[in-house]
């Protein structure tokens, strides 16, 4: 067994590591018309199948409240980016979908979000470090820790 003290300081030392990239990323996010959580649906939506998911599969897949992604979707539908739909499996669900100007400008925001990411990312930890972390960042998801 880890010890708490060990288990505590390292938690606490990934959290802030985490809290500082994406205040990086956020303030360095490289789109005016595009914000970071916004980024994050549509980056989500590029991910599934026929690039669409349920309202509440995005819940899951972006880490923000419930309310605060569908005020965020709603947005997103104003500007023609996502399109809504109710779920034809399940009229009370909605379907959320990228439009194609929707994919095209999150392709161009993932260009420059990309290179930021290898900037900051590469200039602090080498090859072998960002394999490492990677590694343990995914044991960690891990359900069984592996």
């Amino acid at each position: 067994m880890t010890d708490r003290e060990l288990a505590v300081s390292a938690w606490e030392s990934l959290f802030r590591a985490q809290v500082g990239v994406l205040r990086i990323l956020g303030a360095e996010f490289p789109t005016k018309e595009m914000s970071l959580n916004e980024y994050d649906v549509l980056f989500n939506l590029s991910l599934q199948p026929d690039r669409r998911a349920r309202l509440r599969d995005i819940n899951q897949l972006v880490l923000l409240s419930q309310p605060s992604v569908s005020r965020l979707i709603d947005r997103l539908v104003a500007r023609g980016l996502v399109s809504k739909h109710p779920d034809p499996a399940d009229k009370r669900g909605t379907i959320v979908a990228i439009t194609d100007a929707g994919f095209a400008s999150y392709r161009d925001a993932a260009r420059h979000h990309m290179a930021t990411i290898t900037e900051l990312m590469g200039s602090a930890l080498s090859d072998d470090e960002l394999t490492q972390l990677k590694r343990l960042t995914s044991k960690l998801r891990s359900p069984d820790g592996e």
